[in-house]
Formats: structure tokens, C-alpha cells, sequence
């Protein structure tokens, strides 16, 4: 199983230049950044109990761009992989976005991991021209168009929310089928989707399964409805606590990797040495 870490690079925050290069260092195979594009002021959307509930924490409101960051980390960095952790497609034009993660993956040498989602906040999403009841089947469509600008020498794809006329576009990705991709949620209907069109789920594990031990297997038997191959179909925990005996567990019930929480700070001092926290600990859950 491999060990990543994922963190809210904000304004106030480290720098994620000189953070990336220290994750690298202390021996994180991986680096997930999340994204949110802005919150209205008048939000009812309640913060997720998944991720902690009750207040909105402020780094949410001060995130810098997701693929600018990566972009960043990527130039100055050589070994570790780089994770949309996750991008909320649905909010995006596909093509765009799709050029944009292509070229991310030229540059870095195939270290790109696109993490995609649904969202959780209505009103950004709305913002963004989103119908929120269609989200599933846009995030779903959109992911189809940017797969297949990345892989096909003339991409096309027919779909309910999004389409591609026969078009050319470069660069196309290192990685010769693409950025291995994972479906963030925990949801019954997120992980029906990732069970039918994801390479990965990609789980904030539930306050009710901490081990996913019920989780994992109710997963397992949906890709198998889904008349998928369980062995190509894969699980990422996101925002793993650096717990040795619940890795383990993970670990034990196949999954592939474990992106490791850091704590986000507005002290820069202080983001870098959560950061260290857990580097130093990374070797005895290897």
C-alpha cells in the first residue's frame, strides 16, 4: 500500500513549493490538494460530518488553485506523484481541463492522479452552473470527454451531460490510458459510480466504519454487479489518520493507497512542522 499526504495549500499557508519538496524528502509517495472555488457568503450547504462537521474551517475559504499548485510542486520536485484530491469536475468545461491535466502529465514525467468528485456545497456548485441533481451523471460524462482527448488520436465521446465532436488535441498524457483515476465519496450512489466507471474509490472513510471493513466489501460486490474485473478496480482511502494499526487494517482489506491528513495551518511554520509530524512516522508505516 502506498502512503501519500493531502493538504489545504491556502494563501496564508506554507509554501507549497518548499512543501512539496520536504514531502518528497520525508518519503510520501504521493501529494493529493484539494479544490473549492469560492463559498457564497449565504450558504446552507452544512459542513460534511465525514469530514468533521460543525463550523466550516477557514482554510476552505483561502485555497489556492488546485492544477497552479500542483504545477508548482511538480516543477520542483522529481519522484512524487501529484493527486487532484479532488477536482470537482462537474464545476469545470472538460476540455479546458482536460488540456490542462494533459499538460501537467507531459511535464511531470506521468505523475499525475486525478481525483474527481461530486461536491458537497450547493451554492458553489450552483454558482459554477451546475444543476446539482445532475452532478453524478455530469461528473460522469465530463470524465469520459477528458479520457478520451487524453488516449484517442481523434477523441469523440457521446454523452447525456457533456459530448466531443471528433477533435484532435495535444499533448496527450505520458501515462498511455491516462491519469489513473479515482471517484471521491462515501455515499451509496458515489460508490455505485466508482464501482462502474472509476479506476479507483477514493473514500474520506465514515464516522460509522473507520476500518471500512463493512465498506470495502459492499464495494467489492457492486463492481461485480457492475460485470468489472474487483482485481482492476481499486480503493484509495483519503485523509487517513497516520494510525499504524488502522493502516494495517487497510492494508490487509487491499487497498492501494492511503493519503495521509496534515493538519493545514495559516502559520507557515507551523503547516511545515505538521508536515514533519507525521514524516516522521512514515517509516514505521511503510
Amino acid at each position: 500500500m502506498d502512503l501519500g499526504a493531502v493538504y489545504f495549500f491556502t494563501d496564508d499557508g506554507p509554501n507549497p513549493i518548499e512543501f512539496g519538496q520536504a514531502a518528497e524528502g520525508y518519503g510520501f509517495e504521493s501529494l493529493f490538494v484539494p479544490e473549492h472555488t469560492h463559498f457564497p457568503k449565504s450558504r446552507d450547504s452544512a459542513y460534511p460530518e465525514a469530514y468533521g462537521g460543525g463550523e466550516l474551517p477557514r482554510f476552505y475559504l483561502r485555497t489556492l488553485d488546485q492544477t497552479v499548485t500542483l504545477s508548482m510542486i511538480a516543477a520542483t520536485t522529481d519522484t512524487i506523484k501529484l493527486g487532484t484530491g479532488v477536482c470537482l469536475l462537474a464545476q469545470h468545461d472538460p476540455i479546458a481541463k482536460a488540456k490542462e491535466f494533459a499538460t501537467l502529465d507531459h511535464l511531470s514525467g506521468g505523475r499525475l492522479i486525478v481525483g474527481v468528485g461530486f461536491g458537497w456545497n450547493v451554492e458553489e456548485a450552483a454558482a459554477n452552473g451546475l444543476v446539482w441533481k445532475n452532478r453524478f451523471s455530469t461528473v460522469r460524462d465530463k470524465l469520459k470527454v477528458m479520457q478520451a482527448l487524453w488516449t484517442q488520436e481523434i477523441a469523440s465521446y457521446d454523452g447525456v451531460r457533456a459530448s466531443l465532436a471528433p477533435s484532435w488535441a495535444w499533448p496527450k498524457t505520458v501515462q498511455p490510458n491516462g491519469p489513473r483515476t479515482y471517484l471521491g465519496g462515501a455515499g451509496p450512489t458515489a460508490m455505485r459510480c466508482a464501482a462502474e466507471w472509476a479506476d479507483a474509490w477514493y473514500v474520506v472513510p465514515p464516522p460509522d466504519d473507520p476500518t471500512l471493513e463493512k465498506s470495502i466489501p459492499r464495494f467489492r460486490a457492486m463492481v461485480d454487479a457492475a460485470g468489472r474485473d474487483p482485481d482492476t478496480v481499486g480503493i484509495a482511502v483519503a485523509s487517513a489518520p497516520p494510525d499504524p494499526a488502522l493502516l494495517d487494517t487497510y492494508r490487509e482489506l487491499g487497498v492501494e493507497r492511503a493519503v495521509l491528513w496534515i493538519d493545514p495551518s495559516d502559520s507557515p511554520a507551523q503547516g511545515m512542522k505538521n508536515l514533519e509530524s507525521v514524516g516522521k512516522v512514515l517509516s514505521t508505516l511503510s
